[in-house]
């Protein structure tokens, strides 16, 4: 990924006036962002930009809470020296899903300052969540010894489809009760700017941003849970398709004759792989399973069945991994989401899968791995669009 990419699907018209000044001010943070402290002189001289531009776009900044100045001295003459508002300015990444919510907060230097993750009730209302997410915020802010001043925005990720044209949650959730939710709606609730995505989409951007994979321009992130979503990177951008609800790679066929899905459809991927499957099917004595924990702790201890439905979903998921790889050619697929923890355990039946149905040099050249981040990548990346938006000066604060 370049220095400055932003996921935003958003632009602005490239010959406006605004675009330019946007342009402008992008160069400033990034110039700082690796210098560190410089003169406004000396901003000039790095950036390209005129003194009276670099002076009118710093003391916008400034005014926004974006950058801050202290008097020095240059070349023996009193200067103003400009920095990035550092460990003062926290984006905040939340994760929404069916049973818990995840508030991470950060600095503009991916810094991690607080994290904290806690159950929410099965079938919660939006407005619920918004609620805890908001105290649990201002909880986190308050053990760093900030206020919502600090905050630059919120990236909130949920399990679902967002329609990019109205900024909307759809059906197709796993969460009905968020359906027709807008990201007006979330913005009113926390009182702060709001990127609204969907959580797959969150995990593939926190794997290029946060991860070992960082950089990596073409990659697949497939995000295991109570439904399966998946996050596109293609040439270093979030690929949201036409109206942006790419990647609903839970409801690829796999089995003609397999179950109903929730979707209508029959056979679907989710319907084989998702977690709520398997803990369906091991719920029962002796495994007696009652969350993706116990799975996890099961497999790890050997337990045959557990072993061999984690197999079948494993090598099903593979499957649809190579549909999409066959088309798409990633350098890399990442495996997210709570069964992330199983490691090898499910990483190589999706291999076998992968390799079955992939052709010969697509599996040769594609790396197959299991995110180091478990459940933790989605508020990650949410966290991440947030810096991305603030390098290209793109929250009105």
């Amino acid at each position: 990924m370049t220095p400055g990419t932003t996921f935003s699907r958003r632009s602005a018209n490239p010959g406006s006036q605004a675009a330019l000044r946007k342009l402008n001010q992008q160069r400033i943070v990034h110039t700082l962002l690796q210098a560190g402290s410089l003169t406004q002189a000396e901003l000039s001289r790095q950036t390209g930009l005129s003194t009276a531009t670099v002076s009118n776009i710093v003391k916008s900044m400034v005014e926004r809470g974006l950058l801050t100045t202290a008097p020095t001295t240059s070349s023996g003459r009193r200067a103003l020296s400009v920095s990035l508002s550092g460990d003062d300015t926290i984006a905040a990444g939340i994760d929404i899903g069916r049973s818990h919510v995840r508030v991470v907060l950060c600095t503009i230097d991916h810094k991690v300052v607080a994290e904290r993750w806690q159950p929410l009730p099965l079938g919660h209302e939006a407005d619920f969540a918004l609620e805890v997410a908001s105290g649990i915020l201002d909880e986190l802010l308050g053990t760093c010894g900030r206020s919502r001043s600090a905050v630059i925005g919120v990236g909130l990720g949920v399990p679902g489809p967002i329609d990019s044209r109205s900024h909307t949650v759809i059906d197709g959730t796993i969460l009905p009760q968020w359906v027709g939710i807008t990201v007006d709606e979330i913005q009113d609730r926390l009182k702060l700017p709001v990127r609204l995505e969907n959580d797959a989409n969150l995990g593939a951007i926190a794997e290029i941003t946060w991860g070992p994979h960082k950089g990596v321009d073409n990659l697949i992130f497939v995000k295991v849970g109570t439904g399966i979503g998946s996050g596109l990177i293609l040439d270093g951008e979030i690929f949201g398709g036409n109206v942006g609800i790419s990647g609903e790679i839970g409801h690829l066929p796999i089995h003609e004759h397999g179950l109903i899905c929730r979707c209508g459809n029959r056979g679907c991927l989710e319907t084989i792989a998702s977690t709520a499957i398997l803990i369906e099917l091991l719920s029962r004595e002796p495994q007696n399973v009652r969350s993706t924990a116990d799975i996890v702790r099961l497999a790890e201890e050997g337990d045959k069945a557990t072993l061999r439905v984690v197999d079948d979903a494993g090598q099903a998921l593979g499957r649809a991994l190579a549909a999409i790889a066959n088309l798409l050619n990633p350098r890399m697929v990442v495996i997210g989401g709570p069964l992330a923890g199983l490691g090898n355990r499910m990483l190589e039946p999706v291999r076998t899968g992968f390799m079955r149905y992939s052709s010969p040099v697509v599996f040769d050249t594609t790396e197959l791995a299991v995110s180091s981040f478990t459940d933790r990548a989605e508020a990650l990346g949410a966290a991440a669009i947030v810096i991305q938006e603030f390098e290209a000066v793109g929250f009105d604060t």
